[in-house]
Order: structure tokens, then sequence, then C-alpha cells
């Protein structure tokens, strides 16, 4: 079962995230809002939706803050850093914005699941009513995604 919500409800909280680059890396990552950062924990594995589409990603951390490297296709990928395709920062790097502007992000599930969008953009994401967390990790570890 799943409902559908719009970027702009009342439901929604939305925050800037600033895109930043860290360390070597050439590829753009986003800094998370102090918002949401202190909702999750470094190596925590949250859902970010970009322009409809679900991918997975790893919540780091440093001095600055929570950070987020990439969004990929799976979990697996997500748990592996360079393997899969980096659609966060393909996504980025689509966007006409250079370091130090901002995205939206919006507050779907606190703690597992976000939107990203353009300023000025509006989105609208499906909410997904999960099974119960002891279900919801049977399953995942019968897929072999744990």
């Amino acid at each position: 079962m799943s409902t559908r919500l719009p970027s702009d409800s009342d439901a929604v909280d939305s925050y800037r995230a600033t895109i930043v680059r860290r360390g070597g890396s050439r590829t753009p990552c986003l800094e998370l809002p102090t918002a949401v950062a202190e909702t999750v924990a470094v190596d925590d594995r949250v859902t970010i939706v970009i322009d409809g589409a679900d991918y997975f990603a790893t919540v780091a951390g440093d001095d600055s803050g929570r950070l987020l490297y990439g969004a990929y296709d799976t979990r697996k990928q997500a748990r592996s850093t360079g393997e899969g395709t980096n659609r966060l920062g393909e996504w980025l790097r689509g966007l006409d914005r250079e370091i130090g502007d901002s995205v939206i992000c919006d507050v779907i599930v606190a703690s597992e699941r976000y939107g990203l969008r353009a300023p000025g953009d509006r989105a609208v994401y499906t909410v997904k009513h999960e099974p119960r967390d002891s279900l919801q990790s049977i399953a995942e570890s019968l897929d072999g995604d744990n």
C-alpha cells in the first residue's frame, strides 16, 4: 500500500542541502542540513528519491557534518564504495549548479526516506507503507540484500 505526497504538502519538511566537494574526489556530494543530520548517524542507510526513482545511500560524516557521497541502485552498492553508478553525482552534475549552491532535501520519512529536488521544482513522492521491521528484515535476508 502506498500514498502520494507532494513536496509542497504540510506533511513534508523541506531544507536546503549544500553541494560540496570533500577530499580528493572530483564528484560533488551533499552536506545534509542540520535538521536532517540530527536524525541520522554515520553509516545509517537511507533511501533517496531523485526524479521519482528510489536510490540507496550510506550517510557519511566529517568535521563539518553529515554527508551523502552517493546514491546507488541497490543497498549492496550503497554499502560498497566504488560499486555501481553514483546516481547522486550524476544528478548533481546535471543540475547546472556549482559547489556551494544548494538543492532541496525533503523529509518524506525521517531517518529513512528523503527526496532531493532543484530549488523551485515540485516533486510528488510515493510513501510506501513498509511491513514491521521484523518482517522487513526477514524479507531482506531472503533476498540476500541485508
